[in-house]
């Protein structure tokens, strides 16, 4: 998943009850935060974040009133702002570990320890000269940097409703320019103490960047949204005042990221981990805490995803050989039926749109399960979208942009269909229980609808190893609802995905542990998942971008299981599952470690 604020995307949701919930959940007494010290100070950490991360307020349409400011202005990208950014992590850690623990009702501790979780974490971050939040150690790469964020954000998260929004728009493209330079100052500095990506990752950057500069200024994306929105509105459009920057700084900006890119180019080499970097082991070792938010080393997380892989491929085994395919691995046989033209769309506009109507299909499908799996009734609404063809080339398959709390966006379930091929119809049913329902949509809109109910830093930050995790969790509960029965094909989309995460623990510590090369990696993913090459070649380079991210998913499944394995042990006949899902989503998202802590209360409360 690549969320809109994933800038943010190291720290911690709050716990939370809301409405819904099993009345053994602990609900606090007036709002969404009992304690009064807590509260102020909560808030005040709000504040801070959003005036550090404008883009983070539009995403969640917190730029308005008091923060309407922010709606002109984008983040600080400089060296002198990340030093700020791990110092205010630092600062803040000593500001909630003063609250002392033992005055907190079991709601309110739960988020003192989640978001004192996820500052620690952000600090951490402070070790290391290089790299940006969230544990990437490039400043730009296929995935990351303005150029690949900035014109898209500007145009589904932007919104424009008055003369004043159209104005925010024109300024930010202004500030576009800075950062990209912001951007290229520190590309020069890491490049000059031996931090550069990997070749293959420059090249794919540099292609983008190129492709993004060479539209004609007037008939780019960025000036388009602007006209056509404002145009709907019956406002002042500013077409050309936003022509003139693009052409005057925004474009000049890219040229010159282009040519740093280049100049970076010429000391690369192909080492695809961050063993290689400046304290590239204890880098890795960050990432993998702050993905995974436990202290798994990377020999213990290789060895499971093993284990998880040969016990998925067995459950594979027995579908296929149902199916009369009993020829070749497991691998081998699931890439005949990704090449089999009768499961592919066809590689057109039609066969395109049509994919994407059959993705909407799924959602309603899985509609008419969720009261199996939740009373919380959650209206949940998703819009389905194909990823911009300007950032595809180094975008995920698919990812999710989570709703905005004042419900003027809904969620945003994106799939990149540059090459159709990736997605044999099979697949894409549990595509859409993660990125959508009872997945990142559901998880997301729990923060949205109850907004009012949860404290504002709750959907200010997340877990990867919840976010994920949880979504990962949401393809299973999919799928012991009955959501593939009578389509046996279908259920083995839905153990090659869960496969496939597995896959992905034992290439991620392979890449930057095992000193891998991209080569051995892919043949890995490809063999063993049986998924299309370019697509397990795109995954790959994601992970020599993001080490760490990888694990996230299936570290968070597994506990997430584990949980509710201890929980049905422990409450027998009184276990729930509707209720033990809702407990995980009303957390709001927290580190493993205090998820369990939130479970083991659950139990307590529901024996009475």
């Amino acid at each position: 998943m690549r969320l809109s604020r994933r800038h943010l995307l190291l720290s911690a949701a709050a716990a939370t009850a809301a409405s819904g919930l099993p009345a053994f959940a602990a609900t606090p007494a007036k709002g969404p935060v009992a304690d009064p010290k807590l509260a102020k100070l909560l808030d005040a950490f709000v504040d801070e974040i959003l005036n550090d991360a404008p883009e983070a307020a539009t995403g969640l349409g917190l730029d308005k009133g008091a923060r309407a400011g922010l709606k002109a202005k984008l983040s600080d990208s400089s060296a002198a702002g990340r030093r700020a950014q791990v110092a205010a992590y630092a600062d803040r850690v000593k500001r909630i570990a003063a609250v002392d623990p033992k005055t907190l009702n079991p709601h309110d501790l739960t988020i003192r320890d989640t978001v004192l979780a996820a500052q620690k974490i952000g600090a951490e971050g402070a070790a290391f000269s290089y790299g940006g939040d969230y544990a990437n150690p490039y400043v730009v790469s296929q995935q990351g940097g303005a150029y690949s964020f900035v014109p898209e954000f500007l145009n589904s998260q932007h919104s424009i409703e008055a003369a004043a929004d159209v104005d925010a728009y024109v300024s930010r493209l202004a500030a576009f320019a800075k950062i990209v330079d912001q951007e290229n100052d520190r590309i020069a500095e890491d490049a000059g103490a031996g931090v550069i990506p990997p070749t293959f990752i420059l090249d794919n950057a540099i292609g983008q960047l190129t492709e993004l500069r060479a539209q004609k200024a007037a008939d780019s994306r960025m000036v388009g949204s602007l006209a056509e929105r404002a145009k709907e509105k019956g406002l002042a459009d500013r077409a050309g005042d936003a022509t003139k920057i693009i052409e005057g700084e925004v474009y000049p900006a890219l040229e010159r990221q282009i040519a740093a890119l280049k100049a970076a180019r010429a000391k690369a080499d192909d080492k695809a981990g961050v063993w290689k970097l400046p304290q590239g082991e204890a880098y890795y070792g960050w990432g993998l805490r702050y993905n995974t938010t436990t202290t798994m080393g990377a020999e213990e997380i290789h060895a499971l995803g093993l284990e998880q892989g040969r016990e998925i491929a067995s459950r594979m085994d027995v579908l296929l050989k149902g199916q009369g395919l009993t020829q070749g691995s497991v691998g081998e046989r699931v890439t005949a039926l990704t090449k089999d033209p009768r499961y592919l769309f066809a590689d057109s506009d039609a066969g395109r749109a049509e994919l994407l109507a059959y993705l909407n299909d799924r959602i309603a499908a899985i509609r008419l399960l969720m009261p199996k799996l939740s009373r919380l009734g959650l209206k949940a609404d998703v819009m389905v979208k194909a990823v911009p063809k300007e950032i595809q080339d180094g975008a995920p398959q698919g990812y999710m942009n989570f709703a905005s709390l004042d419900g003027s966006r809904p969620a945003i379930y994106y799939i990149n269909l540059k090459n159709i091929g990736n997605w044999p119809k099979f697949s894409l049913p549990t595509l859409t229980t993660h990125e959508a329902i009872p997945g990142h949509a559901w998880q997301g809109a729990y923060l949205a609808e109850r907004a009012n109910q949860i404290p504002t830093i709750s959907s200010l930050m997340g877990f990867g190893a919840f976010v994920e995790g949880w979504a990962l969790y949401a393809e299973q509960i999919a799928d012991e609802a009955g959501y593939y029965e009578g389509d046996p094909l279908g259920q083995l989309g839905y153990l090659q995905a869960q496969q496939f995460r597995a896959a992905r623990l034992v290439v991620d510590t392979g890449l930057h542990h095992k000193r891998w090369t991209r080569d051995q990696a892919v043949e890995f993913m490809t063999s063993t998942t049986g998924r299309a090459k370019p697509a397990m070649v795109s995954e790959v380079d994601r992970y020599c971008a993001s080490p760490g991210q990888a694990c996230a998913y299936k570290i968070g499944h597994t506990e997430i299981l584990r949980l509710r394995e201890k929980a049905k042990a422990a409450l027998g006949p009184r276990f729930d599952l509707r209720d033990f899902n809702d407990v995980v989503v009303s957390t709001g998202g927290t580190p493993l470690t205090v998820l369990g802590e939130v479970v083991d209360r659950y139990v307590k409360g529901a024996k009475g």
